[in-house]
């Protein structure tokens, strides 16, 4: 069936993502779960899924408390004394698009055996019913919010800087920079207002959507620069000097200071990690919640992957981009994020994508696995996608978990490499989707 992609399950609405089909997730989820716990981010279709999906909840009998506009990690945090949280977003995704992610009580998302035991039931329709005097009820919860600023604060120390930062619209308004003031900032906000049409930028937080950010920094002379994604579980940064700080060097920065033994990254971070850190790191596939599911089995002290999510796991398996920008102040606050950067080399790294329309994923896939295994490489990883290892860099190539799209990934040490890498990739996966 298919249902969910590394993310949850995510779609546009009214086409992909219909009322009958969030009636459905919540009538699979209330079948399994007698408590949960269920939020929103901004997006103007928010309140329409939340209620579809609830009814579906009651109908089985679950008992569902609504925390309103929350962040996800702030959902996450809801869910430790429920069953099961329910968030409703579509994450980073433009502002026509929606979805549902499921949450376990100790903040990781629901894992593949979960998710493929709620799509079997959404297959089958064998769904648990209650008669009409066991059906669930709705209770509003209260001081979520104050709940999950208050276990970020109690696990940072202060930090006397300034700091831009930029909700991006969403539901961080109401949570990052009131944990950043509790700490010790001087905050200013920017996109502050929460609007699911996103006027103020695209959600999703790469460096061509933050050059009001990055101006913002310089002009206000502030110490740092944060953004969100559509729901804050992912958290980029500027520098002092209004300088996009990449999340591969991100990731090593939070590893450096958090990270003793072990890290948990996926197979599209940079090899500066493995350069750079005495902790030891495993790759695993792309999605938080491979990470989290990594992070947990294997005890490691920290985990994240370069699209912004980050795992700290003496607080919570979820990625938390407000408890990031906490820590990142916690960095900030002892050498100036322009001077900390300097201990993470940057490599010549591109990015690109190949979007594969009406063609059949099946067959995409089936196409791109003759041309890429008939590549002279030192070694190919079949671990998420294609990763192509050359003598001195790397390529990776592997269809989106939440868009019709094929992502590719090329890095070297010598950007003459990661140009030919790109090159001959982007070729490949052409010829591919054609």
């Amino acid at each position: 069936m298919g249902l969910f992609g590394s993310s949850g399950i995510r779609g546009v609405v009214n086409k992909e993502l219909t009322p009958e089909l969030a009636t459905e997730i919540g009538l699979a989820v209330g079948s399994t779960a007698p408590t949960a716990v269920i939020g929103m981010d901004t997006r103007t279709t928010g309140p329409m899924v939340e209620a579809a999906v609830m009814s579906g909840l009651m109908a089985c009998g679950c008992e569902v408390h609504t925390a309103g506009m929350v962040t996800t990690p702030t959902l996450a945090e809801a869910a430790r004394d429920l069953d099961c949280g329910v968030m409703i977003t579509a994450s980073h995704n433009p502002s026509e698009y929606n979805g549902v992610k499921l949450w376990n009580p100790d903040g990781m998302g629901f894992g593949v055996e979960q998710s493929a035991r709620i799509e079997r039931l959404i297959e089958s329709k064998k769904f648990a019913l209650k008669t009409w005097d066991r059906v669930g009820h709705s209770h509003p919860l209260h001081h979520a919010i104050e709940r999950h600023a208050d276990r970020i604060l109690a696990g940072v120390g202060s930090a006397k800087l300034k700091v831009v930062v930029d909700c991006g619209n969403g539901p961080a308004f109401n949570i990052t920079p009131k944990v950043l003031q509790r700490m010790g900032c001087r905050v200013v906000t920017i996109n502050s207002n929460p609007d699911g049409r996103f006027p103020g930028r695209n959600p999703e937080p790469v460096e061509e959507n933050l050059g009001d950010l990055k101006r913002a920094v310089v002009s206000m002379g502030a110490d740092m620069g944060i953004a969100h994604d559509g729901d804050a579980d992912r958290m980029v940064a500027v520098d002092d000097k209004g300088q996009y700080l990449g999340a591969d060097q991100l990731l090593c920065l939070f590893a450096l200071s958090y990270a003793k033994k072990k890290v948990v990254v996926t197979v599209d971070a940079s090899m500066v990690v493995d350069d750079v850190l005495d902790a030891k790191a495993k790759r695993v596939r792309v999605g938080d919640v491979f990470v989290s599911e990594e992070v947990k089995r294997s005890k490691a002290d920290f985990g994240g992957e370069p699209s912004g999510t980050w795992i700290f796991p003496d607080q919570t398996y979820c990625p938390d981009g407000i408890l990031a920008a906490a820590r990142l102040c916690e960095i900030a606050s002892k050498k100036k994020l322009s001077e900390a950067r300097r201990r993470v080399p940057v490599y010549p790294t591109m990015r690109s994508s190949v979007p594969f329309g009406n063609k059949g994923r099946a067959k995409v896939l089936k196409a791109l696995d003759m041309e890429l295994r008939a590549v002279e490489v030192e070694e190919l990883l079949t671990l998420d996608g294609y990763r192509l290892q050359f003598e001195s860099g790397w390529g990776l190539v592997r269809a989106s978990g939440t868009e019709p799209k094929i992502r590719i990934v090329a890095e070297a040490r010598e950007r003459s490499m990661a140009e030919w890498i790109m090159v001959m990739l982007t070729e490949k996966v052409k010829r591919c989707v054609a």
